[in-house]
């Protein structure tokens, strides 16, 4: 009869292992989401509505190329790229996610920013957009990126009654390579940087984390043709200068570097290509005394931009 007492009890003991569930219930989940991010919500609705019109809008047409839009997928990458300003058109939250310190800290630094669309969708969405990688709730669209025509770069710098001081990629194909140059050519009063449209980086989001936010402030150019683009500006006279390890003659004995150049540099491996380095009108290296075969594109570009700006001075 005891037995049947205690199965037909409604009263509840105590569990093994339970320990510390009250406590951990009473404790606060953060700051309420945004109301963009709340399934149901006015806002929700309308930031999904206008997410699915930038993805039917077709791509204006213009001078220079236009990449692809990219995803930056996961907390720790997400956050990280907020944090050092790479542009983003929509934030994708998972539904039902758990709260932890990253997703706060990005809907926080997205709300900060503004013009950042939040939407929640659910984990097979979500999924499906990244391709089943591991993207932990948190997807960031990059919208994107307009890249400028090589002839706006010297008609900037001509337009602000300068000489034009660029630097061409040859072969360069990190993303972070070239975020780095991004940086020096900002960094030393350059007009900006032309890649080729093939088998080159592009400014992803890794390239915009690399150039330390000088992305937004030195523009990219992209050219179909990179020997007929250095044609181009040799035609507008600008001298084209191409670092080569085997080139005649070192750096800093250029007097060419104080007036209007191009600098071209090549990939760490190979170097100039052959058209290329035939199309360029100097060959120079930098002395290394250490004994180093190569440089990467980002160090070698900042030495030769630091000795063009010491010759502008």
């Amino acid at each position: 009869m005891a037995a049947n007492n205690r199965r037909m009890s409604g009263k509840k003991g105590a569990q093994v292992g339970s320990g510390g569930q009250r406590r951990r219930g009473l404790e606060g989940k953060g700051p309420t989401p945004p109301a963009e991010a709340r399934k149901g919500h006015k806002k929700n609705r309308i930031a999904g509505a206008k997410a699915k019109q930038i993805q039917r809008r077709p791509a204006p047409k213009g001078r220079g190329a236009k990449a692809s839009s990219e995803l930056v997928v996961g907390r720790n990458s997400v956050v990280e790229a907020l944090r050092e300003g790479v542009p983003a058109s929509m934030l994708y939250v998972q539904q039902f996610i758990d709260n932890d310190e990253r997703v706060r800290e990005a809907l926080q630094l997205a709300g900060e920013r503004g013009g950042i669309h939040l939407m929640e969708a659910p984990r097979p969405e979500l999924d499906r957009m990244t391709k089943g990688l591991n993207h932990q709730g948190l997807v960031l669209q990059v919208p994107p990126y307009e890249y400028a025509h090589p002839e706006d770069l010297a008609n900037a710098a001509y337009d602000s009654g300068v000489d034009p001081l660029i630097v061409a990629l040859d072969g360069v194909t990190d993303p972070r390579n070239l975020g780095a140059v991004v940086r020096s050519v900002s960094a030393f009063g350059g007009h900006g940087v032309v890649v080729p449209e093939r088998r080159a980086a592009g400014m992803t989001a890794g390239a915009w984390k690399s150039s330390a936010g000088a992305a937004a402030r030195t523009p990219v150019a992209r050219a179909t043709n990179l020997t007929r683009a250095l044609e181009a500006y040799q035609k507008a006279g600008i001298v084209v200068i191409g670092l080569a390890a085997d080139g005649t003659t070192e750096v800093g004995e250029l007097p060419a570097l104080g007036g209007p150049v191009v600098i071209v540099v090549g990939s760490e491996g190979k170097g100039l290509s052959r058209l290329v380095g035939e199309t360029c009108d100097h060959l120079v290296r930098i002395p290394m005394p250490g004994g180093t075969e190569s440089l990467n594109a980002g160090v070698a570009a900042g030495i030769v931009l630091y000795e063009a700006a010491r010759r502008r001075a």
